[in-house]
């Protein structure tokens, strides 16, 4: 075959992933909660299919999806490892949904925030088997080939999910009363109105703040109507002075981004059921609101304070380096050798192997841990943030 045969192959190529690559973002980011290890993934299947023996691919979409929900599935197994190491309480990585509200899926289901919460109790085959069928509407034996289990399992997977979100999440009131209920929240929340805040909150409220670690950010969820309306009480006067309130969109919701200076500080979703608002979600590490804000207007409207993130070529061995296309420049280190390592390609075609890339030391944290300062209160729920 000669070099311009072998150049053709790989527009092809490429042209076939780019034209799926919306819906297989859509599987890897709802399986694992985050933009970051979904670009990894996406990075993984695109050097998969480029080592592909691809002239005996039937069905080249069903074929890159089947190896995106194995990647996503094995990255999400060694995921759960990795959280439990984490400090204070994980929330799923914000995506911006304003150019494809269904992230590149047949319907916006497990896409809220709330929804991709409460999908991170179930095991990672439960939620894979569970995004591949309510958002991508995959039949049952299909989603068993991709997870190589059998039918009657992937049924009986998808309805122990259907029944934790069940039971777990109240029905949601329509947009128009979210946004109302919202911005009565962050009103009340910013002037510390003690009335205001028990009168939208729900019985069992709980507020949740992700920082892994980071000053202001309460380790511990704080729970319950009187514990959460005092907290941000308490907050009010501590951290709103001196900030700056941007309506946006995240995971197909309204969402405030708080600004101080210019620099992103936390995005809030809520949760917000008939009774009244039953989570309150904070989004503080700086890891998490990077990919965002630089999603939004092409990240020149704010800034982020985030870790410096190297993005080695990987190489394919046998193959020419192509870098994977479509992929946002700088934004999270490489999975980690064990998180590819073993994932098989479906039976099609098996492809080559890729040498996985040294993973940056995750103990190594060359950014700013400065935040604002959360209140020390004491007595909510028995712990302090």
């Amino acid at each position: 075959m000669s070099i311009g045969d072998d150049t053709d192959s790989l527009d092809e190529a490429t042209n076939v992933f780019m034209a799926a690559r919306p819906h297989l973002f859509g599987i890897a980011y709802r399986v694992l909660a985050s933009t970051t290890e979904a670009e990894d993934v996406l990075q993984e299947a695109w050097l998969r299919w480029q080592g592909a023996d691809r002239d005996v691919v039937r069905e080249p979409k069903a074929f890159l999806a089947t190896v995106t929900a194995r990647l996503a599935l094995n990255v999400a197994q060694s995921a759960r490892v990795r959280r439990e190491s984490y400090i204070g309480p994980w929330l799923p990585e914000p995506v911006d949904t304003r150019a494809d509200p269904q992230l590149g899926a047949e319907r916006a289901e497990a896409l809220d925030t709330a929804v991709l919460f409460l999908l991170e109790r179930l095991n990672p085959v439960e939620r894979a088997a569970y995004v591949l069928r309510e958002a991508f509407d995959y039949p049952y034996q299909q989603i068993a080939d991709m997870l190589e289990t059998s039918e009657t399992n992937t049924r009986q997977l998808v309805s122990r999910a259907r029944k934790h979100i069940s039971s777990e999440r109240r029905k949601p009131v329509e947009a128009t009363e979210h946004r109302r209920l919202m911005e009565v929240f962050l009103t009340a929340a910013q002037t510390g109105d003690l009335a205001v805040l028990e009168g939208i909150l729900a019985d069992d409220v709980v507020s949740y703040t992700d920082g892994n670690g980071l000053r202001g950010a309460s380790k511990f969820p704080v729970v319950g109507l009187v514990h959460v309306s005092r907290y941000l009480a308490a907050f009010a006067p501590r951290f709103w002075p001196q900030k700056e309130i941007h309506w946006v969109e995240a995971n197909g919701g309204p969402a405030a981004l708080v600004s101080a200076g210019g620099t992103a500080v936390v995005l809030l979703t809520l949760d917000i059921s008939e009774r009244g608002i039953e989570r309150a979600m904070w989004v503080m590490n700086p890891e998490k609101l990077a990919p965002y804000v630089a999603s939004l207007d092409g990240g020149t409207t704010f800034s982020s304070r985030t870790p410096p993130c190297a993005s080695p070529e990987r190489v394919l061995v046998g193959h020419p380096v192509v870098r994977y296309p479509g992929r946002p420049k700088g934004r999270s280190p490489w999975l980690a050798a064990q998180s590819v390592r073993h994932v098989a390609a479906p039976r099609e075609s098996r492809g080559d192997r890729a040498d996985p890339a040294a993973r940056p030391d995750p103990n190594e944290r060359p950014w700013g841990q400065d935040g604002p300062e959360a209140s020390q209160i004491a007595g909510l729920s028995g712990r302090t943030g």
